[in-house]
């Protein structure tokens, strides 16, 4: 081990759980086999209504390092997300969290608290991750253990470069976390990205070139559920530049990249009311523009919507045509 780790910062290592008993015993498997040692896990219940809570209690009689917490009432996902970042011990130095879906390699928890220890500013550590079958968040040259907040941040808001992965591919310093009464905005799912954007205007990002940690894709993730249907993942960068941008973007790169994003959006809102068909939707899709304080700009709107029109029309002619042949 580091010479820097004999005496291993103490580590909340958190997860929040909703009817996760399908993947939670490989979760939780996962932190007990860390060779980090000096760690808490606090497992968070959201009001389970599968066996999950029986499966926590079982880990948590066989080690005391455990701690559960069952909500006394069922939260909304940001919102439980929040209540249990709370529930962290106020001796941590350091947090984990890891989501019932995820796992963490054995190295984990050791490798990204050597970097944090080895650069005291650093607030966020990510590293490559396992994403489903395909290793991701590459990018940065190696072996950039340390990186400027600042320069990270500018990457996520003027193109979209991200290394922060899901909640499971980072570890977070806890000062940070007890500074604020949220991590996460509660208005919008999709807002972890955000979330480390905001970490960063207070310290800088360090990154191991390892593969330290597994997110799994499947139908049942709320990724999949709810994010993507409901554009989640461009109304969350919309937020992060309308609040962010300030704090890291001159007037001309804020006006660039905002231009950009919501280029993006008037094509989505269009091909989505030719595909749903529903006022319904399309309303949801509006009150983004409502919850960020944006005006829905009528004409663009049309323009984008006769050109998706159009191009579904040649697309549906060139198919019959070929058929045909």
């Amino acid at each position: 081990m580091c010479e820097s780790l004999k005496n291993e910062p103490f580590v909340s290592v958190l997860t929040p759980v909703y009817n996760g008993a399908e993947f939670l015993d490989e979760c939780i498997q996962s932190v007990l086999n860390q060779t980090y040692s000096n760690w808490e896990y606090v497992i968070v219940n959201n009001q389970s209504t599968d066996n999950s809570l029986e499966i926590i209690e079982k880990y948590a009689n066989q080690d005391d390092r455990i701690r559960v917490h069952n909500n006394k009432e069922f939260l909304p996902q940001m919102e439980n997300l929040n209540h249990a970042f709370r529930q962290i011990s106020s001796e941590s130095k350091y947090c984990k969290v890891v989501h019932t879906d995820d796992w963490l390699f054995p190295e984990c928890i050791t490798k990204m608290v050597e970097v944090n220890e080895k650069y005291p500013s650093v607030g966020i550590v990510s590293s490559y991750r396992l994403d489903d079958r395909l290793v991701g968040l590459d990018g940065l040259e190696y072996p950039s253990n340390f990186n400027s907040g600042k320069e990270i941040a500018r990457k996520y808001l003027t193109n979209g470069t991200s290394y922060f992965g899901s909640p499971s591919s980072i570890l977070i310093r806890s000062d940070l976390i007890r500074q604020r009464e949220k991590v996460y905005a509660e208005s919008h799912l999709a807002a972890d990205t955000g979330a480390c954007v905001d970490l960063l205007k207070d310290s800088d990002f360090g990154f191991v070139h390892q593969v330290l940690t597994f997110t799994r894709r499947h139908d049942e993730s709320m990724t999949n559920m709810y994010a993507k249907a409901n554009n989640a993942f461009l109304h969350a960068r919309l937020y992060s530049l309308l609040t962010y941008a300030p704090h890291f973007l001159n007037e001309s790169e804020y006006e660039k990249s905002l231009s950009k994003e919501m280029k993006k959006y008037y094509i989505l809102l269009a091909r989505n009311l030719l595909k749903n068909r529903s006022t319904e939707k399309f309303k949801q899709q509006l009150e983004i523009l409502d919850q960020l304080e944006l005006d829905f700009e009528v004409i663009r709107f049309l323009k984008n919507l006769i050109r998706e029109s159009a191009l579904q029309i040649s697309e549906t002619v060139g198919i019959k045509l070929r058929r045909a042949q």
